[in-house]
């Protein structure tokens, strides 16, 4: 899958996005976690942590549904826009897996992953996921 990789843009996250996505998945280093990332007028502005409710939450993720819809009001609420969804893989790097890629529903949207590396390094990586290419973007915090 790593042969239909096309780099092509580049995304700025706030440092204090990141740090919030790395103390998330900091706190479930054995599971993975995930959560919505919501801008406005252009500018990254709220992280929204949802519960993973998987039952192999070592490997799958699922967003707790009434979360997603409760994150999604507020964003609605606060004049805020989806711009991305992210997760963790705790047990290896932060490239999607066929999983990521074939359950891609947004096209348009940034897939934030970032790893618990072996090494001890926190890695996030962005891309856009289509069910064919996997568009890898240049993360500058």
């Amino acid at each position: 899958m790593k042969n239909n990789c096309i780099e092509k843009e580049k995304i700025t996250l706030p440092i204090n996005i990141v740090n919030q996505i790395l103390a998330h998945a900091q706190s479930r280093d054995a599971e993975e976690i995930c959560g919505l990332i919501a801008e406005s007028a252009g500018k990254v502005k709220s992280l929204y942590p949802i519960q993973n409710i998987s039952v192999h939450r070592e490997k799958l993720y699922q967003m707790d549904g009434k979360e997603q819809i409760n994150a999604m009001r507020a964003m609605r609420e606060n004049g805020e826009q989806l711009y991305a969804i992210y997760h963790s893989h705790p047990f290896g790097e932060a490239y999607p897996s066929v999983t990521d890629v074939n359950e891609a529903q947004y096209p348009d949207v940034i897939y934030l992953i970032v790893s618990l590396d072996i090494k001890g390094v926190l890695d996030l990586r962005a891309y856009r996921l289509n069910n064919v290419d996997i568009e890898v973007l240049k993360v500058e915090v």
